[in-house]
């Protein structure tokens, strides 16, 4: 019998980092799930592609704006 291929969800935190999740579960305090689901490989290409800057958002904007 062919295994089932589990379900992920993509999820974010406040520091726009991103992880995977299991579909059927509630992300843990602190992230949310952006709206992309499915296999892990799909899920991982997903996040590839939109997490270009793997810096914490407080630290990107710290050097855009070392002033503040």
């Amino acid at each position: 019998m062919p295994k089932a291929v589990e379900e992920y969800a993509v999820v974010r935190n406040h520091e726009e980092q991103y992880s995977l999740w299991p579909a059927n579960r509630q992300p843990p305090v602190g992230w949310e799930a952006v709206g992309k689901h499915g296999p892990k490989d799909e899920c991982l290409a997903f996040i590839e592609r939109v997490w270009t800057d793997m810096r914490p958002l407080s630290l990107r904007r710290e050097v855009a704006h070392p002033d503040r």
